[in-house]
């Protein structure tokens, strides 16, 4: 058996003798298939701890520059703060950049600034444009991986992305507007966010080609909340509400704080239902107005996962960790009122 440890490593791992193993290994005869296998598992266990010793006292600092409202940079901030034990023995350093406005130069220089201060990784949440996918260019020629999460930046040189199948995400989101209503008629309201994020695009694209595979007749109605205020979606569906006496399900694909109680809100000021609600992200205004049934569903993702799983591919990036670096999506979950977690959460 060919393998780099030493016989006494073996044994130990094992629990069999130093001469037992000399035995196996030697291939000498008079051993148990039995014990031949509990050296081969020994062995098999000291390769998968390699990884864990290779980390042992090392140190990853990793930028985190986030683009979103500050609700949802929060969420970030304490999603990688509560993983960060678990990924030990490796120690990670990480040095938040948040970022509320709509610009890019901030942002630009932001990225700029990371390659010049040493950083072992990047986790990015950015719109996809042209400046920032020259910026992770640069990034990635001084090496430094970059790992996109929740929208990707799919024609730029990062490592990897981290988060839901936002495509995958809107189909699912048509998949149960459609399934509420039914025969019924009625018309659909969609509420997003401003700026270049593929996520909320891509989400876009799978409800829209979702709806007209399954709904033909129903309009999509649209509501843009171009300047991250919840007094604007309270205007805009308002509008909306008093031309369109039909709009009966909503989606809202964004994370806009309290856009989803302000669209709740112009329905009840018009005098008006809805049938079903779709919203992304269980933060603890989403939890509250599921429990309260204004919700009628989440789609989720386990954004402290998605952290895990990008900074492993950082490691990886780094030749810290074993295995190829890829974008793995993460599970969608349907949250409703009956397995919703504490209003608290």
């Amino acid at each position: 058996m060919k393998h780099p440890y030493r016989i006494r490593e073996i044994a130990a791992q094992s629990g069999l003798s130093p001469a037992t193993v000399d035995r196996v290994l030697h291939r000498r005869g008079g051993v148990r298939a039995s014990t031949v296998r509990e050296v081969e598992q020994a062995i098999a266990d000291l390769d998968r701890q390699q990884s864990q010793l290779r980390l042992g006292g090392r140190t990853f600092m990793i930028d985190v520059v986030v683009q979103a409202p500050a609700r949802f940079s929060a969420g970030v901030r304490a999603a990688l703060e509560a993983e960060l034990p678990g990924l030990r023995p490796a120690v990670i350093r990480s040095r938040f950049h948040f970022l509320d406005s709509a610009g890019a130069g901030d942002l630009l220089a932001v990225l700029d600034k990371v390659g010049r201060a040493k950083s072992h990784g990047v986790i990015l949440k950015a719109p996809d444009v042209p400046e920032i996918v020259a910026a992770v260019a640069r990034l990635a020629r001084q090496g430094v991986p970059v790992v996109t999460l929740v929208t990707d930046l799919p024609t730029s040189a990062r490592a990897a992305y981290v988060g839901i199948d936002n495509r995958a995400a809107g189909a699912t989101a048509a998949y149960l507007v459609q399934e509420w209503l039914a025969e019924r008629a009625g018309d659909v309201l969609v509420v997003r966010g401003h700026g270049s994020f593929r996520g909320e695009d891509e989400r876009e694209m799978g409800f829209r080609a979702e709806m007209r595979a399954r709904a033909v007749g129903r309009r999509l109605l649209e509501v843009v909340d171009e300047e991250d205020r919840a007094d604007a979606v309270h205007i805009g569906t308002r509008e909306v509400l008093g031309g369109n006496p039909a709009v009966r399900a909503v989606y809202s694909m964004y994370a806009g704080a309290g856009g989803n109680a302000a669209v709740i809100d112009a329905f009840e000021r018009a005098g008006r239902r809805y049938d079903v609600f779709v919203a992304h992200d269980l933060d603890g205004e989403n939890t509250a107005l599921l429990r309260q049934r204004r919700l009628s569903a989440v789609l989720h993702h386990d954004l402290r996962q998605d952290l895990r799983r990008a900074c492993h591919v950082i490691m990886q990036a780094r030749g810290a960790l074993p295995g190829p670096v890829r974008s793995n999506p993460s599970a969608i979950q349907v949250i409703t009122p009956h397995n919703a977690p504490p209003a608290e959460f």
